[in-house]
């Protein structure tokens, strides 16, 4: 990603989105600074995946903008600005008829015309950033368990050397030992990478575990934008309150 080092690297000016003229996101006035892992949380429908795609163009705002590393995503090119951000979904998105090695490198070796060696290379390391051996490059999706392609999931989603990522609820899916695991790799790989990390959940325990500000929304509005600690001990509103009213504070 481009752009000065010292702005943020996420602007949204007012931007608002509707759907069949009913609202999904209301305007929402927020910034993402560069290195942040900013968890958006709340309930179903509440607008989480609407503020997603907003961030790499796959809907544009109905009014106000959004820019990202200093382009305004309703004039940028968006295949070049999708290039450059990791994507990371619940159902991994992985092609079935390809290995994963082939997954892994395929945005690299289309854009910047990699050798064979130079993916295999790359599909190495970033096996090796996600916890996996080499031998996984050569296995085929239906060979993995859930966990394991949501690893190669996020490796793709690396390849491209991003320094934005996007995650939607890419966790949910798989059990809760797993869970942890994952948890435990993407808060490393994002120390590691110097990251910038957007993180959609619908589960509080999580955001206030990985994040270090959480983004919680309701209705459609941001609610309530705070480090951890601040939601745990200050809620700002009776439905962040109650987000956290079961929480054990020893997360």
């Amino acid at each position: 990603m481009t752009g000065d080092t010292g702005s943020p690297l996420i602007v949204f000016a007012d931007a608002a989105k509707s759907y069949g003229g009913i609202p999904a996101l209301l305007p929402a006035a927020v910034s993402v600074q560069r290195g942040e892992f900013a968890a958006i949380i709340g309930t179903s429908g509440c607008g989480k995946t609407t503020f997603l795609k907003l961030c790499n163009g796959l809907i544009l705002p109905d009014s106000g903008s959004v820019t990202v590393a200093g382009q305004d995503t309703k004039t940028a090119n968006l295949i070049a600005l999708r290039r450059s951000i990791g994507y990371v979904i619940q159902t991994t998105g992985l092609f079935p008829h390809m290995t994963v090695a082939q997954n892994i490198a395929y945005i690299p070796r289309l854009t910047q015309k990699l050798s064979r060696s130079a993916a295999a290379a790359l599909t190495e390391e970033l096996l090796h950033t996600v916890g996996l051996s080499a031998d996984y490059a050569k296995r085929y999706p239906c060979e993995l368990s859930g966990g394991q392609m949501q690893r190669v999931g996020i490796a793709r989603a690396l390849a491209s050397r991003p320094r934005l990522l996007l995650m939607d609820e890419p966790f949910s899916a798989v059990d809760e030992i797993t869970r942890r695991k994952l948890q435990q790799e993407i808060k490393r790989i994002w120390r590691e990478w110097n990251l910038t990390i957007l993180f959609v959940t619908h589960d509080i325990r999580e955001a206030l575990k990985l994040a270090s500000r959480v983004l919680v929304m309701d209705k459609g509005a941001i609610v309530q934008d705070a480090p951890p600690e601040i939601i745990k001990t200050q809620p700002g509103t009776a439905f962040v309150r109650e987000l956290i009213s079961d929480l054990s504070l020893e997360l």
